[in-house]
């Protein structure tokens, strides 16, 4: 069994709990002379310490390991690829501080995003294209952080959800009409139609919820648990947005539309009732989605939201990709990356998708650093209504950790332990580092090409050994 030195890890915990070291080693058991030594990885963590840590704070085992690093080092060699092409800094160089110093690693992938940014900006002013060229993401990129960096679960907002579902009586079958009693109860909201082309409208005047005879029940409910949120949980809704985010700000705006809308599935799918029937279902998404009357999209959201301390599910990513590789949606419990530029891996499952629309997709894939995933996909359509009225087509993905696999219903005839029977993906093949990939679309970062006009060869982009002769 291979050791764990995670001191950085290990450190950076006991600061974001507002702990000295004396105060942690009493909590593990353990001298403050120890602690320090692991802290400075003179000493490996321990399976006892490990065990004590990971009750304490409710955190997965996994946070300690080397993989935490994995979408860290991803970003990095994403958000510096210039010096990296440039071989100013090396691969292993950027695994190292990332694994040893990601609070280094953070601040150094803050300013090379915000470098790019300008550079983005500077280019489209000085061509024409408007000050706001290249940046206009920016703020949907810092939500989806913002919900990564609490591994896509808000645990008190979580908690107010299940408290009020209770308190108004949730239940599969019941929720729109305990939702329609609680805001007209509590709030004076009626409910009335919206005749354009908005899914809803809220008018504060007249305490209207105008609601889109196109939404179907599941959104429906959707759509009125968020306006719950904001007008019974608005005060905290904004503080916790105001933790990463200036009020004022967009950002902080989103953010709290974010968070209502988490508030807003915690609400129709109360954390306790959701995680004992998905684990009696074996995460199956179908049979979840039959039991609480709500769309395929919504029961894979929440299903990537179960990482309450001690009543821990299965922890996932979900992504939502159109036909052209957008990713409109990604939120991940786990450290699987997601590409911020140059498109998503053709080998992914998700594609499949589009070709079986209903049918649900299933992989083994395997990332770079051999980390494998099962992933399911599906597509999924949403009309607008009326003959001639464009719809919507996604293809929602859903994946683990190999080592979750067993627990889901997919895994069902699949060799889990059987490595050759991965699909082997990337996080995007402009900070890929499969050399050998046929589907590659853009040259690797950093590699010399192999130009010969005299041959040719099955990989779009062959580069040169760089290896130094004997």
């Amino acid at each position: 069994m291979s050791k764990t030195y995670a001191g950085a890890r290990l450190r950076r915990l006991r600061e974001e709990r507002r702990m000295s070291q004396a105060e942690l080693a009493r909590l593990l058991a353990i001298s403050p002379s120890y602690l320090n030594q692991m802290e400075h990885d003179s000493r490996p963590l321990t399976v006892p310490v490990l065990l004590r840590l990971t009750e304490a704070f409710g955190v997965d085992p996994a946070f300690f390991s080397e993989r935490d690093s994995t979408r860290l080092l991803a970003d990095l060699r994403e958000a510096l690829a210039p010096e990296v092409a440039d071989a100013r800094i090396s691969a292993a160089d950027l695994a190292d501080l990332a694994a040893r110093l990601p609070g280094v690693a953070k601040v150094l992938l803050d300013l090379g995003r915000r470098n790019q940014q300008l550079s983005e900006s500077f280019a489209g002013a000085t061509d024409g294209r408007g000050r706001d060229h290249g940046v206009t993401s920016t703020p949907h990129e810092e939500i989806r952080d913002f919900f990564y960096r609490r591994q896509n679960y808000l645990h008190e907002t979580d908690l107010a959800a299940e408290r009020l579902a209770a308190g108004i009586g949730v239940r599969p079958g019941e929720v729109i009409g305990a939702l329609t009693a609680r805001l007209a109860s509590a709030h004076g909201v009626r409910l009335a139609a919206e005749p354009g082309a908005r899914l809803h409208r809220y008018d504060e005047g007249t305490r209207t919820l105008h609601l889109s005879g196109r939404l179907r029940p599941g959104r429906r409910a959707f759509r009125m648990a968020t306006q719950l949120a904001l007008l019974e949980q608005g005060d905290d809704l904004a503080a916790l947005a105001a933790e990463d985010f200036p009020p004022g700000s967009p950002t902080h705006e989103l953010a709290r539309i974010g968070i209502a809308n988490y508030f807003a599935a915690a609400l129709i799918l109360p954390y306790t009732a959701f995680h004992a029937v998905a684990e009696e279902a074996r995460y199956d998404i179908e049979r979840l989605s039959d039991h609480f009357g709500l769309g395929y999209e919504t029961v894979c959201h929440r299903l990537s939201t179960l990482q309450r301390p001690r009543l821990r599910g299965v922890p996932f990513s979900f992504v939502r990709v159109d036909r052209a590789g957008n990713l409109s949606k990604r939120q991940s419990a786990t450290g699987f990356h997601f590409s911020r530029a140059g498109g998503t891996c053709p080998l992914w499952n998700v594609y499949e998708a589009f070709a079986t629309p209903g049918r649900i997709d299933v992989q083994i894939a395997e990332m770079p650093d051999g980390q494998r995933y099962l992933w399911t996909a599906r597509a999924v359509t949403r009309h607008r209504g009326g003959w001639g009225q464009p719809g919507k087509t996604y293809a929602i993905g859903l994946g683990c950790e190999i080592r979750h696999a067993h627990r889901l219903v997919y895994s069902d005839g699949l060799d889990l332990g059987n490595v050759s029977a991965a699909t082997p993906i990337g996080m995007g093949c402009r900070v890929c580092e499969r050399l050998d990939c046929s589907q590659r679309a853009v040259p690797p970062l950093g590699r010399p090409l192999l130009i010969d006009r005299n041959s040719s060869t099955f990989v779009p982009y062959p580069v040169r050994d760089t290896e130094p002769a004997e």
